[in-house]
């Protein structure tokens, strides 16, 4: 049995019995002028319906692609030589093709129904259309059977996965409204409005500013115990008048004269001298050296002063707002 075609069997044998409207309307054409006819064509409603009575059947057994969907019996038979599953030979399942004057030619087609069983010579088949008004099984001769078609034979699932296959790991695309929302309005995939990040409040910046002021008194006071440990004079220490001296003259002593200090001056062992730009930067050295721990002692107590002043405003504020709360005057 053709697996396709038993789906369509099962289908079918559901529908016994049914028969047109008096005025030739059956259910079977109006579910093909509004589903498969491009133009939706009211004239399908009352047409010949045995082979729209198959496409209904396919929709239904969710083979369409592998019995096809047609109006026409010919186009129908043509459609299944297109796809290599057409034959001669009988066999459940298989959509059966009759021409009335036994001529066993595609375009001489004159009707269509399924297989449901096959007898030697004869078949046994459900049709719609059957005698001009109804859905009835009835038994056929092979002489006045043009051809077969097997639906279990179309080549589909090629199709089939190009059409629907799509990786598992793929996202859909951004939307634009995704990168063109207007602040404040509700997004098109969600039930919540965009919102924003408030500012921070008064608060938040005041426990900022205190947490920077703690943080502040701790580095210095780290550095400043860094600093003592460092020293903070050159390791050669010269006495001499630099920049940072003024310089005044000297009276000699009444029993002293210029000679006498010349005289002693070249009696005296001479020192190796420095240059005098190694003089001055030594010098510099040990001011700034102690000049510094001044500087960050100044800098700690700013932060020492505002620190205290945060605690009192925040005490102060405190104080405010539990004098103006209704019930603790």
């Amino acid at each position: 049995m053709d697996p396709v075609g038993k789906k369509l069997l099962d289908i079918a044998e559901k529908q016994l019995g049914y028969t047109e409207k008096s005025d030739g309307y059956t259910k079977y054409g109006d579910w093909y002028a509004k589903n498969v006819d491009g133009d939706h064509d009211s004239y399908f409603a009352t047409a010949p319906w045995c082979d729209m009575f198959l496409a209904w059947a396919a929709d239904k057994a969710g083979v369409q692609d592998s019995a096809g969907q047609f109006a026409s019996t010919v186009d129908h038979a043509k459609w299944f030589k297109k796809q290599d599953a057409w034959g001669t030979k009988p066999e459940p399942g298989a959509i059966v093709f009759f021409d009335w004057s036994g001529s066993h030619d595609v375009d001489q087609i004159d009707h269509v129904g399924i297989v449901k069983a096959v007898h030697g010579d004869s078949l046994t088949t459900i049709e719609g259309n059957n005698g001009g008004y109804q859905l009835a099984q009835a038994t056929r001769s092979m002489d006045q059977v043009v051809g077969f078609g097997y639906p279990g034979k179309v080549k589909v699932a090629a199709k089939q996965a190009t059409d629907k296959y799509a990786p598992k790991h793929a996202a859909p695309a951004p939307s634009i409204e995704k990168y063109t929302a207007d602040p404040g309005v509700t997004s098109a995939h969600h039930d919540k409005p965009v919102t924003h990040t408030p500012l921070p409040s008064q608060e938040m910046v005041l426990g900022g500013l205190l947490a920077l002021v703690v943080c502040g008194t701790v580095a210095l006071a780290a550095g400043k115990a860094a600093a003592a440990m460092t020293p903070s004079s050159p390791p050669v220490r010269v006495r001499k008048r630099g920049k940072h001296h003024r310089v005044t003259p000297v009276e000699l002593p009444v029993e002293i004269t210029p000679a006498d200090l010349e005289a002693a001056e070249s009696a005296t062992t001479i020192m190796p001298a420095l240059s005098l730009a190694a003089a001055h930067e030594a010098e510099d050295r040990e001011f700034w050296g102690r000049i510094a721990p001044l500087e960050e002692d100044e800098e700690l107590a700013f932060w020492d002063s505002m620190h205290a002043e945060s605690t009192l405003s925040a005490a102060a504020r405190e104080r405010a707002e539990y004098a103006t709360t209704p019930g603790f005057r």
